[in-house]
């Protein structure tokens, strides 16, 4: 035990426990709640755009959690499920008295930006905001048929003075408008170039490649006999690596550019395509097609495999590319139907009369029968 100096010994007093306070009835209630509801979900409304929307107790230990509702998810009384969403709320603008009464105002600064005469009855008046209000007038311009004077007037906050803020001229509904603006190079069609102009290729046309990049490229030389060629296989005896970089530069002799695949195939689509391939009520009605008529003159490289050019003076694609599929009335094989030449047989009729002269016999006297 401590010394307390005064030769007495001190005693520590025990502490008293304090006795729990009676609770009122609301306490009572208030910890006699289950600490997990026995509904499904939440009854009270929850918008999807507050903070708490994704945000769940978690359930009790030993209870199954509840499933994944939608947020802002409520419950009826008939247990259907309600999905509670603001309803996103528009103001309609309303027309100021004040300036929607100032016509006259507007519509003489119309007329000091048209000029005297070019300015037309009220047509009408539009709301743009708060003591905000666009008047339009009709534009008698004749250069501008259907376009309207549009004369901005406001007024500030508890002010009766109007002021004009712009004036401008709108098209209308039925105005005339030009067609959208494209670039030069989007604008020019098949057929446009004429004498004088010129239209050259961009540099990085995907249509064109340099000649240096053709160099082992199978696509620029047409192989006899039309072999298939693979990059496991060897290269045909008469076109050896060397012969075939010769021969590529002969073909592409005197140009710095020459058409890639992507242009090969484009061309190849826009032509058979096109009123010289197989698809046209000409190509349908011929004898033939042209792959068999002696006027057609094969294309070389890869392009000669499905077209030709027609040398015929009479045919509708003379000097023009036509497909090997394609064909017309003059085909050189074409033979015209003559008429049947057969044995003549004698004919014979044994229903009328002849009528001969012969001595001996009078015709007043002879007598005619009718046939049955």
């Amino acid at each position: 035990m401590p010394w307390s100096g005064g030769g007495r010994c001190a005693r520590r007093r025990p502490r008293r426990r304090r006795r729990p306070g009676r609770r009122s009835a609301r306490q009572r209630r208030r910890i006699a709640r289950p600490a997990w509801p026995a509904y499904p979900h939440p009854t009270r409304p929850r918008s999807q755009y507050s903070a708490f929307a994704g945000i769940r107790r978690a359930p009790p230990r030993g209870t199954t959690a509840l499933p994944a509702w939608p947020p802002g998810a409520c419950t009826r009384a008939d247990e259907g499920q309600l999905l509670n969403v603001s309803q996103i709320r528009t103001r309609t603008r309303e027309l100021d008295e004040a300036c929607l009464q100032a016509t006259d105002l507007a519509r003489a600064a119309a007329d000091e930006l048209a000029g005297p005469g070019q300015v037309g009855e009220h047509v009408g008046a539009q709301a743009d905001g708060d003591r905000v209000v666009t008047h339009l007038f009709s534009c008698l311009d004749p250069a501008y048929l259907g376009w309207r004077w549009a004369v901005t007037v406001t007024r500030a906050s508890r002010a009766k003075l109007v002021t004009v803020s712009e004036s401008v001229l709108l098209p209308g509904p039925e105005s005339l408008l030009a067609p959208d603006w494209l670039p030069w190079s989007e604008r020019v069609r098949p057929g446009d170039i004429g004498v004088g102009d010129i239209m050259p290729a961009p540099s990085d046309d995907e249509r064109l490649v340099p000649v240096t990049v053709l160099e082992g490229d199978d696509g620029l030389l047409d192989w006899e006999g039309g072999e298939s060629w693979s990059a496991d296989s060897e290269l045909p005896v008469s076109l050896g690596p060397a012969e075939g970089s010769r021969a590529a530069e002969h073909a592409a002799a005197g140009r710095a550019r020459v058409l890639s695949a992507i242009g090969r195939d484009a061309t190849a689509i826009r032509w058979y395509t096109s009123d010289h391939g197989p698809g046209t009520p000409l190509a349908h009605a011929a004898p033939g097609p042209c792959v068999t008529c002696g006027f057609l003159v094969r294309l070389g490289g890869p392009l000669g495999r499905i077209f030709g050019v027609c040398a015929n003076e009479y045919a509708p694609d003379d000097g023009r590319v036509v497909s090997l599929d394609h064909g017309c009335g003059a085909h050189s094989e074409a033979a015209a139907e003559g008429p049947s030449h057969g044995p003549h047989v004698p004919v014979i009729d044994e229903v009328g009369y002849d009528l001969v002269d012969a001595a001996g016999v009078s015709m007043t006297d002879t007598v005619f029968e009718e046939l049955d």
